[in-house]
């Protein structure tokens, strides 16, 4: 289709489909640290579907509130414990990290993909007290900005928690996977495609930052750039970093993206 090598990443990274296997194992060593010393709290219902599933990392002390990190691969692909360790630097803050999975197409449209964050984003709110932050890599940066569109229904209280936004690599425009192979899969059509787009909702009442790798796909710095422009929102290109490595400043505590974050 049209535009399936332009959003081919694995194939123009070097190594690229050696990560998702050292995410995980990176994700396990640290989720069974946390776990031993009880700053883990794993396999959290919020909802009945069986991957409506959350994993809560803590900080040493009181969280200062909590950061929800929601996953990518295209809403075809991957899990939550693929990720644990991504709540790394956040939680050396003083913050929760809250990881959800998601029902996957196609056993899920997008539209029901963004209704079960929304759940998610409140059972991490009621588990956590404080302030509310949000952040995703790829499709996860998609469903980071949907929240905060009006549209999406949010407990009134969980709503007025959050503060921030900061998409990593999203996908703010869906309209080009209409012309993807994997929309066989994903089942798009027109009329889905601009209501579950960013790009196609008024800017948010919370400041957002847009985050993106200088060395991706053009294509992601393309869809980085609309959803900084429809929104008014800062765009951070991050230099040297591709689409696979952009999350890796989420280990630091001291990283550019971590104080995105949490400023």
């Amino acid at each position: 289709m049209k535009n399936d090598i332009a959003y081919q990443n694995a194939d123009f990274i070097p190594g690229g489909a050696s990560y998702p296997d050292r995410w995980e194992d990176d994700a396990r060593v640290f989720r069974e640290r946390e776990a031993a010393v009880g700053r883990a709290r794993l396999n959290h219902a919020y909802g009945q579907g069986a991957r409506h599933k959350l994993d809560v990392f803590h900080p040493s002390g009181k969280p200062e509130g909590v950061v929800v990190f929601i996953h990518g691969g295209y809403w075809l692909r991957f899990d939550r414990q693929i990720w644990s360790h991504f709540a790394e630097g956040l939680t050396a803050r003083g913050w929760a990290v809250a990881m959800p999975s998601y029902t996957l197409a196609p056993e899920a449209r997008i539209r029901d993909m963004t209704r079960e964050i929304a759940r998610a984003v409140e059972a991490a709110a009621n588990l956590i007290a404080g302030r509310v932050r949000l952040t995703g890599h790829s499709a996860g940066g998609h469903l980071a900005a949907r929240l905060l569109c009006r549209d999406v229904v949010l407990a009134p209280e969980v709503r007025g928690r959050i503060e921030k936004s900061v998409p990593i690599s999203p996908l703010s425009d869906l309209r080009p996977f209409l012309e993807t192979s994997m929309n066989a899969t994903l089942g798009l059509d027109e009329d889905e495609a601009v209501a579950e787009s960013p790009v196609h909702h008024p800017a948010p009442q919370v400041p957002v930052t847009v985050w993106v790798g200088a060395e991706e796909r053009p294509v992601f710095l393309d869809q980085a750039r609309w959803l900084a422009e429809a929104w008014e929102a800062e765009l951070r290109i991050a230099p040297g970093r591709h689409h696979f490595d952009v999350i890796d400043e989420l280990r630091d505590a001291d990283s550019p993206l971590v104080n995105a974050l949490l400023s």
